[in-house]
């Protein structure tokens, strides 16, 4: 019996390394070449591993293209959890939980690769799941607390703003590399802070806001940004 289970045990774990694999390879063609410029055998040459492991592990490219979305692109959202720490001023939260989400999307393949997965979503013939729905009520839910604490300007509405900054900031992040000016994303992030919260704050401070908010958030589960990029 605990042969048996041994061995069930390292099937399992061969399968799921090799799940791995498979994914990074894919994220790594995906980002580079786009969906439509990725193909099975392109992806199985990248892996190491066959055409058949592929199509055993994720039946299409489209289902292994939907892995790499649901990776962490769609479920960003899930990054907020840190953030709960009462005592916290929202507006900080939002800020500090911007600069998580933005690293990701500049630094970690797989989820840069879900990123441009969603922009090309009509190229793949499946429903590609988005973060946005998730994003909204979750800034809804900061800035209705801030205005709560009086900390919002007068006339900012909370669920309203909540989309604007949603897709501004998303626009800010996937149009980084077009834009001319050589900054690196966090030089790009916090000028974009410093705009939106002169508008956002009932008292402007955004520099110093911006300041507090890339301290460590006592009880935060996350990694820290590294050093150079606070």
């Amino acid at each position: 019996m605990e042969r048996s289970t041994e061995k069930r045990t390292q099937v399992q774990d061969r399968a799921r390394t090799t799940r791995r694999v498979l994914l990074e390879s894919a994220a790594h063609l995906f980002l580079e070449r786009g969906y439509v410029g990725t193909s099975v055998n392109d992806i199985s040459d990248h892996s190491g591993r066959t055409s058949g492991a592929i199509y055993f592990h994720y039946s299409s490219k489209e289902k292994l293209a939907l892995a790499v979305v649901r990776e962490q692109f769609a479920t960003w959202p899930q990054l907020a959890a840190p953030y709960a720490t009462p005592g916290v001023p929202p507006l900080e939260k939002l800020v500090a939980l911007s600069f998580d989400v933005a690293r990701a999307l500049s630094e970690d393949t797989v989820a840069r690769a879900g990123a441009r997965l969603w922009t090309e979503r009509l190229s793949i013939d499946a429903a590609v799941p988005t973060p946005f729905d998730a994003w909204v009520p979750a800034v809804t839910r900061l800035l209705a607390e801030a205005r709560t604490r009086g900390e919002l300007a007068d006339g900012v509405q909370p669920s309203g703003t909540a989309v604007t900054l949603v897709s501004a900031f998303f626009g800010v992040c996937s149009l980084a590399d077009d834009v001319p000016g050589g900054r690196g994303w966090a030089d790009r992030l916090r000028r974009w802070w410093m705009l939106v919260l002169q508008a956002l704050q009932a008292e402007p401070e955004p520099g110093a806001l911006i300041a507090r908010a890339r301290l460590p958030i006592p009880g935060q589960q996350g990694t820290p940004l590294p050093s150079a990029a606070r």
